[in-house]
């Protein structure tokens, strides 16, 4: 089937939200490895941007929407605070988390872990902000803003319901 994926295929390709965290597993492949067979530190975060990309699309936000916007918007990343305490092997299926921690104006911060069965190899903080094609920033759109809360609230009170976050 071509296009989209439709119902649990496109779950299981985005991940889901619960409890304040988005989550995908992803599978280590070799060429994600160094030549010890440990994933290489680069890889990392290539799958910590996975993670918010599709973190952002179960949030309904989509990087073809902000490029269609007239000015375009793009997301960069202002800062990242990484600790490696393990690695991932080739074969290994690893769980990547993605958690906001604070919105603000133009900017999110997130706490994202990679971790396999359970144990956390690779732990960040992530600062990404929404900023036009000069680089000057923008303000991050109502909806956007509140759809990222949600989960924050959801996170601090997991009990607590989570209307319109998918």
């Amino acid at each position: 089937m071509l296009g989209k994926p439709a119902g649990e295929d496109r779950a299981r390709l985005d991940g889901t939200i619960e409890a304040g965290e988005h989550r995908f597993a992803a599978r280590i492949y070799y060429a994600d490895t160094d030549m010890s067979g440990a994933v290489y530190h680069g890889r990392y975060l290539e799958l910590f941007e996975r993670g918010r990309s599709d973190f952002l699309r179960c949030l309904g936000i989509s990087h073809t929407e902000l490029l269609a916007r007239t000015p375009p918007i793009y997301w960069v990343v202002r800062r990242m605070e990484i600790d490696y305490l393990g690695a991932a092997r080739i074969d290994d299926v690893v769980d990547v988390a993605t958690q906001p921690r604070q919105v603000a104006g133009a900017r999110v911060v997130m706490a994202q872990t990679i971790a396999r069965q359970g144990r956390p190899l690779v732990r960040a903080v992530v600062t990404a902000a929404l900023v036009d094609a000069s680089g000057r920033p923008q303000r991050l759109p109502a909806r956007w803003r509140a759809a990222f809360r949600q989960v924050e609230e959801a996170a601090i009170d997991p009990a607590r319901p989570r209307s319109g976050v998918p």
